[in-house]
């Protein structure tokens, strides 16, 4: 049953941003009330599934003073500061610019709710929108010229993956439940059908692909990953970054270079494969998300069948969401109830932690993901109150919720009483400085600029 509605009553400024208390809580405290932060005593750390120890997540804290990044960054050029203090010293800086943030623009162009988003990789206001009636919009917020529209069948067409050709800005990938994974411009045309379901029992869930080996890779609805390469007939094995040293992955060996793959569709998962998403700094490693409860990591190398994977990751629920950082260095994932977790390269196989966060499964919401900051070490998700969820308030916010990749920490929460749905999808711009967010019907805008130009 959807959450009720908050009163009038407890309408509050436009942006949230939670005080943050200054000692620690235990991790299953870190959600924060609706009002204020309470402190709680720190807990016992938990361990996972695999035997695993949970980092404990301490609770929201208060920022430190911004220090002036143009002395960091010149106290680094005289030898005397590192560049990982330097980077903190940025998101520092970051984060103190979120409490501006304000709803820039808001649109509601479908019938039905928005089900999949994507930024265009060189234009950092334009986004591409898909939603459950197969219609995509691609909104160049800049300009007053009208948004492209292309319209869907309707019921049964929902935009389940949405991906900009990297070779080719003018065309995008998109993954349906009409039965195909296909590439299209905006004028409404399709290119190629890159795969096709013969019954309409079985349709395509996820999408992700990869300009520098022209891969794309798609999973459907009963546990089937499919891979080719952008001329639809074969995939060669990727060779970016196959000689050399990655700083994270470890040395690579390259493949014999008459080695190939050809194209293959492998059941990879028991159930619905969710996400799939190539890692960005080595394509040939990929991940698989699946409402079996589990995440895959493989080498697509040495993919031979559905055990060939290199790592199984159990989860507790079924997972909506497994995203890699850009650096290639972590793994995020999302369950359907109440668990972030971070993985990284280090150790793929066990997670650094477990952020708690409600945002459980409701057949009429689209599912809600957990994204990366395209420059910093932060995370951002949609707020799905849930009663049932420990530390849950009377009447508390929808809000759009900011952690540290590091810590687990809650950084900061964004709010609007004007539109106080539950935000889904919420995905920033590749520069870092502008948000989308999939609410329902509508698509927000958050940016720091119409804060500037009320003063």
């Amino acid at each position: 049953m959807a959450p009720k509605k908050r009163p009038e009553t407890q309408k509050t400024s436009e942006i949230v941003l939670r005080p943050r208390n200054k000692r620690s809580r235990s991790p299953l405290e870190l959600e924060p009330e609706a009002k204020k932060l309470c402190a709680k005593g720190s807990g016992p750390s938990r361990r996972c599934d695999s035997d695993c120890l949970w980092v404990g997540l301490a609770g929201p804290q208060i920022l430190p003073p911004c220090r002036s990044i143009v002395r960091t960054l010149h106290q680094h050029k005289l030898g005397r500061a590192s560049w990982p203090s330097v980077q903190q010293g940025l998101q520092q800086s970051f984060l103190h610019t979120l409490d501006s943030y304000r709803i820039l623009q808001k649109a509601a162009p479908f019938d039905r709710r928005a089900t999949s988003l994507a930024w265009h990789p060189t234009h950092p206001s334009t986004v591409a929108v898909g939603s459950k009636g197969g219609d995509i919009m691609l909104w160049n917020f800049g300009i007053k010229d009208k948004p492209t529209f292309i319209k869907g069948i309707g019921a049964g067409g929902s935009i389940t993956g949405l991906k900009f050709n990297p070779l080719n800005t003018n065309q995008f990938y998109a993954s349906s439940m009409e039965g195909t994974t296909r590439l299209q411009d905006f004028k409404g045309n399709i290119l190629r059908v890159f795969a096709s379901s013969d019954t309409i029992n079985i349709w395509f869930c996820s999408l992700d692909v990869s300009a520098s080996s022209r891969m794309v890779v798609t999973g459907d609805n009963v546990g089937n990953v499919i891979l080719l390469n952008m001329d639809g007939k074969e995939v060669r094995s990727p060779r970016s970054c196959l000689s050399l040293p990655h700083p994270h992955l470890g040395s690579v060996s390259p493949p014999e270079p008459s080695s190939s793959l050809q194209l293959w569709n492998l059941r990879m998962h028991k159930k619905k494969v969710t996400h799939v998403a190539l890692n960005p700094c080595c394509d040939w490693f990929l991940a698989t998300a699946s409402v079996d409860q589990t995440v895959k990591i493989w080498d697509l190398r040495q993919v031979r069948g559905k055990a060939s994977f290199l790592y199984s990751l159990p989860h507790r629920h079924p997972v909506n969401a497994a995203c890699f950082s850009p650096d290639g260095a972590r793994l995020l994932t999302t369950d359907q109830k109440s668990e972030i977790r971070v993985y990284s390269a280090s150790q793929w196989d066990c997670p650094l932690g477990l952020i708690p966060h409600p945002h459980r499964h409701f057949q009429h919401l689209t599912p809600i993901k957990a994204a990366w900051h395209p420059r910093y070490n932060l995370i951002v998700v949609g707020r799905y109150p849930d009663p049932n969820f420990k530390s849950c308030t009377p009447y508390e916010l929808r809000t759009i919720d900011v952690f540290d990749g590091n810590s687990g920490k809650m950084m900061c929460q964004l709010y609007d009483p004007e539109s106080s749905g539950i935000s889904s999808l919420n995905e920033f711009n590749p520069m870092g400085d502008t948000l989308a967010s999939a609410m329902g019907y509508h698509i927000l805008i958050w940016s720091q600029e119409e804060a500037r130009t009320r003063k």
